[in-house]
């Protein structure tokens, strides 16, 4: 787990957001995907799920085999309807949730959403957007840190003819 997202815990917990070790009810996944929601729910409603196999069963996730070693990837019960698409393949890697959509070419959603584009080879796409960004305050530390919310698209060498649309809840030193 990255520093980044213990600090997000550590805020949830002492927040009182995060008050079981899995989420009560299901999180809001497009809402989470869409950069709609904020450090401390993902952490709510995703951190636990990731770590603990029987809480992603509870929801009817069910774990796929990792293809690319940096994500972890569900087959949900339902489709999950986010950007004008849906899909019932959910990756997460870090503090990054997306789903996998079908659809060679990536540049098109990130055209439609006003993405900037960070990467544009043959090889890789990659593009981005800030939508928020916030000051806060450890609690118990008062250590400072910048809560950052990117939307982004991309799409990746694992899963070719696939796009990649999600957001990243990330939380760093300013």
């Amino acid at each position: 787990m990255t520093r980044p997202l213990l600090a997000a815990l550590g805020l949830a917990f002492a927040a009182g957001t995060c008050a079981a070790a899995e989420p009560a009810t299901a999180p809001d996944l497009p809402a989470l995907i869409e950069c709609r929601q904020d450090i401390a729910a993902y952490a709510h409603g995703i951190v636990p799920v990731l770590n603990d196999p029987a809480a992603a069963e509870a929801l009817g996730w069910q774990a796929l085999p990792r293809s690319n070693p940096f994500m972890s990837e569900f087959r949900l019960p339902a489709p999950v309807a986010a950007f004008g698409a849906s899909s019932d393949h959910l990756v997460v890697s870090g503090g990054t949730i997306m789903l996998l959509l079908d659809g060679p070419d990536p540049r098109t959603l990130a055209k439609r959403l006003q993405l900037e584009t960070g990467v544009d080879t043959p090889e890789k796409f990659m593009a981005g957007r800030e939508v928020a960004s916030r000051d806060v305050v450890t609690p118990g530390t008062g250590e400072k840190m910048v809560e950052s919310v990117i939307l982004s698209v991309s799409d990746v060498r694992s899963h070719p003819g696939k796009t990649l649309a999600g957001c990243t809840y990330d939380l760093d030193k300013p």
